[in-house]
């Protein structure tokens, strides 16, 4: 017993917080600020519960596992939505069903545990639909605005392709070689044209939840009609809890086909930074920049995890930390100019330096970041996550290279942003908003790790003692 609370805490947590907040929206006891703080709070808790009582195991029969690197991912997801939760909090203030909207994400984020700490294919299946089906709720969470009900039609008719596909790939997986246990099936993996078949469709189901070129298309879309809240989470919890186990199934399930996937990963790189670059330049909508900056970043990951070393999945587990703090304050920012104006476009952001400085060095800093501009923290993930990448054996120049010249594209877009807060008039700029306590500290907490991440080298140095 005492093993069991242990390993499996980060979930207990999480579903206890969940009843929680099921019985209180029952009882009808709590006004929404006062709901919201006691939520801050519980979600603060188990941030820091996940920092303790750590231990190396497995639970029923091998299909749970944790190490202290899979809870110290299970913290950057709990960081994403204790963050998400100050930034949005001008929203959620105002929503008529905030319980609601913390039962869906937290549901998502119970599911996410799981399937990090998934031991075969059908345990990883279920956690998988545990994880998508609340946040396609989610993004109907407007539910008076026609756009969020069409991005929520559209997340769950794609999941739900990708779903299909990912367990077609597990059928055809488990057909080939008898198994779907995550320790057995590298002895039964030959590289025979089934199994090679069964893994493609497994790494399409992967790749659309990733949002990897082309299997991207659905994400702009699912973003800009979500609200920001679920936007957030969307981006940076959800993209998160994939990458984490992705490079671990394909580091330690998958790793007899080393060949088949190094392939896969470089052409779909290559494709999913230029495309989300080149995109990126050509949005108004702030929700669908963001969206193609994060296709964009996700290429880079996957430059990252071709290196198929300890230094990659490293690279990885840091760039996953700043690129938390990076978008979320992006988004925050947005959040706060959403919640307070309804403004969404980037047009409407000429001139916001003139009144709304905070908010200007704010968004300037994350887009700094996200562009990988020193001494950011970006700079630094971006930069360990391409050396990575030209460690492995069979890694080429000009893969490198390409690599290195989209940094280089993505300045173009994120300055646009930047020169339009600071030297574009507006003859309409956005008036001076008061920004309430908890989202500044929020934002001043973003903007602190984007500065601090990089130069603080034993953050990196732990993760490495991690892997």
């Amino acid at each position: 017993m005492n093993d069991f609370l242990i390993l499996m805490k980060s979930e207990l947590a999480v579903t206890v917080i969940i009843f929680l907040l099921l019985f209180i929206k029952l009882s009808k006891g709590m006004n929404n600020e006062a709901l919201l703080s006691l939520t801050q709070v519980l979600l603060l808790a188990n941030l820091l519960l996940g920092f303790f009582f750590n231990k190396q195991g497995s639970l029923f029969d091998g299909m749970f596992h944790t190490s202290s690197l899979i809870a110290f991912q299970k913290s950057i997801l709990n960081l994403g939505v204790y963050l998400i939760s100050l930034l949005c909090a001008d929203w959620l203030k105002k929503s008529q069903h905030m319980p609601e909207f913390f039962m869906l994400m937290l549901s998502a984020l119970l599911g996410m545990f799981f399937m990090i700490s998934s031991g075969n294919l059908l345990i990883f299946y279920l956690s998988l639909e545990l994880a998508t089906i609340p946040v396609a709720a989610l993004a109907n969470f407007d539910l008076d605005k026609r756009i969020s009900s069409e991005a929520a039609m559209k997340m769950i008719l794609s999941s739900a392709f990708s779903s299909g596909i990912l367990l077609f790939g597990i059928s055809l997986m488990y057909g080939a070689t008898g198994t779907i246990s995550f320790a057995a099936l590298p002895q039964q993996l030959d590289g025979s044209p089934l199994q090679i078949l069964a893994f493609v469709l497994l790494f399409t189901g992967f790749a659309f939840k990733l949002s990897i070129v082309p299997f991207h298309l659905w994400t702009a879309d699912v973003y800009e009609g979500s609200p920001i809240a679920a936007t957030s989470f969307l981006s940076v919890v959800s993209k998160g809890s994939v990458a984490f186990i992705f490079i671990s199934a394909l580091y330690n399930v998958f790793q007899p086909l080393h060949t088949v996937w190094y392939n896969l990963l470089v052409l779909l790189a290559v494709a999913t930074m230029l495309l989300g670059n080149l995109f990126a330049i050509r949005q108004q909508n702030i929700k669908r920049f963001l969206a193609f900056s994060s296709i964009a970043q996700v290429g880079f990951i996957l430059v990252g995890i071709t290196g198929n070393s300890n230094a990659s999945v490293s690279s990885v587990v840091y760039f996953i930390l700043i690129y938390t703090f990076s978008n979320l304050a992006a988004f925050g920012v947005a959040s706060v100019i959403s919640s307070a104006t309804g403004k969404e476009n980037i047009d409407d952001y000429k001139g916001l330096y003139k009144t709304n400085p905070f908010l200007t060095w704010t968004l300037t800093l994350a887009l700094f970041s996200l562009a990988g501009i020193p001494p950011t923290a970006g700079f630094f993930g971006k930069l360990f996550l391409i050396s990575a990448g030209a460690g492995a054996a069979n890694s080429s120049y000009w893969f490198i290279t390409i690599a290195a010249l989209n940094m280089i594209i993505s300045l173009y877009y994120y300055l646009r942003v930047v020169r339009a807060m600071f030297m574009d008039k507006n003859d309409w700029p956005i008036e001076k908003i008061k920004t309430n306590r908890i989202t500044k500290f929020a934002l001043i907490i973003c903007g602190a790790a984007i500065l601090l991440l990089g130069v603080l080298s034993w953050i990196y140095d732990y993760i490495v003692s991690l892997v």
